[in-house]
């Protein structure tokens, strides 16, 4: 027979399904319409549970940002995940590009529609604007690690004078939700096209 959840399992798993509850609310009605009572009663629990679990409805929202982008609970940081590891591990720059581009549509495909909550909610809510912004310096920070480790892959000669500064802003505006957003939620393409494209655009712009 099977050994019953302990506590500290059940515990785990009635977070993840507040927090899926949470995120499927956030995107279908958007910060400003989705009350934590529907989310509590979404998720199955009390709406002191929800409170009691984050505290308010932007610790709430944050976490859902911060387990989309990861696709689990894990507390590691993006440099220390497997994917961002192989990407600083590959030695040709162009499988490079590659690699990053792969790695951001498999963040993106789960995380855009938080993404996309807390950018809108950012134009009303002076908090969840600070949460944007950290967002963006921290996907920053990421590329600018990537781009480093190009430019040094590359000999230091990137394309046009770029610099491992200038490269890492290409490639937030290139991966960033708002031209994943634009490419795929509003021009239909699917995320494997919109990989492709990021992936030959990142080379065409940055390799010599």
């Amino acid at each position: 027979m099977a050994a019953s959840p302990s506590r500290a399992e059940k515990a785990l798993l009635t977070r993840r399904r507040m927090l899926d509850a949470a995120a499927r609310l956030f995107a279908e009605r958007g910060w400003a319409r989705t009350t934590v009572e529907e989310i509590a009663r979404t998720a199955g629990v009390g709406v002191q549970t929800v409170y009691f679990t984050f505290g308010n409805k932007r610790a709430l929202l944050k976490e859902v940002l911060d387990t989309a982008v990861a696709g689990d609970l894990d507390p590691v940081a993006t440099l220390d995940r497997p994917w961002a590891r192989e990407v600083l591990g590959e030695p040709d720059p162009a499988r490079q590009l590659a690699l990053q581009a792969a790695g951001a549509r498999r963040v993106l495909e789960r995380a855009a529609p938080a993404l996309e909550a807390v950018r809108a909610a950012a134009g009303t809510d002076p908090e969840i604007a600070a949460l944007w912004r950290a967002n963006v310096d921290q996907r920053h920070a990421v590329q600018a690690r990537f781009a480093e480790a190009l430019a040094a892959k590359a000999g230091g000669v990137l394309r046009d004078g770029h610099d491992a500064a200038s490269a890492a802003d290409v490639a937030l505006a290139v991966l960033g939700p708002e031209t994943y957003g634009l490419l795929v939620s509003g021009r239909g393409w699917t995320a494997v096209r919109w990989e492709r494209w990021a992936a030959d655009a990142l080379v065409r712009q940055l390799l010599p």
